[in-house]
């Protein structure tokens, strides 16, 4: 089953938001002719993985969310002592069309060397409606993806973890998935800057 294949598996675990379709291959390019605005976000050693756009907090302007790869992450991540982390920054647009740094956190991209034998896990981001999704996929006779949604509270004016789904399968099987779906009835309230992927539950 291909990543494409896999992606039409994943339905149940993005009710909130549709994931469109992701293309891994684009990702690994620098992307060029990066905005003046953008450019400030991005710190020494730093390059931009991907970008995301969509109104994050619901006030009908379009905001934007960074995902940043270290320089050369894929000679100096090490997932079991210490991955190269993937900063994911929220960047909300006020009303004079300027971008500001909400809230950032580390550890919701997983590493270059996570998806194991599959390669980078990271396949995309998407936004709707106040939702934002980070989807990943990897393994090797195993295959699994995880799936982080956040969901923004106008009363709190914060993003919280809304689902933390996965789904997995032996490749000589793929019509046999095991889907787990964990909701804020499992994890109670998590805010987005508080939330660990590689932490173990």
């Amino acid at each position: 089953m291909s990543k494409q294949d896999n992606k039409e598996t994943n339905q149940s675990l993005t009710q909130d938001i549709d994931i469109e379709q992701a293309n891994i291959e684009p990702l690994k390019e620098e992307i060029e002719n990066l905005p003046n605005d953008l450019a400030r976000f991005i710190p020494d050693n730093y390059a931009v993985l991907d970008t995301a756009a969509g109104d994050l907090n619901l006030d009908g302007i379009p905001d934007l969310i960074l995902v940043l790869r270290k320089n050369g992450e894929d000679t100096l991540s090490d997932v079991i002592d210490h991955p190269e982390k993937r900063p994911l920054l929220i960047l909300l647009r006020d009303t004079d069309n300027e971008l500001k740094l909400i809230r950032k956190n580390n550890n919701t991209v997983l590493c270059i060397d996570c998806g194991g034998v599959m390669g980078d896990p990271y396949m995309g981001i998407t936004i709707k409606n106040g939702y934002f999704s980070v989807e990943h996929y990897g393994g090797s006779s195993w295959r699994w993806t995880r799936i982080i949604t956040y969901k923004f509270s106008k009363q709190d004016n914060e993003w919280h973890l809304h689902k933390d789904g996965s789904e997995s399968y032996h490749a000589s099987v793929p019509d046999k998935i095991e889907t787990i779906i964990k909701t804020t009835n499992d994890f109670g309230k998590i805010k987005f800057e508080e939330f660990d992927i590689y932490k173990e539950e």
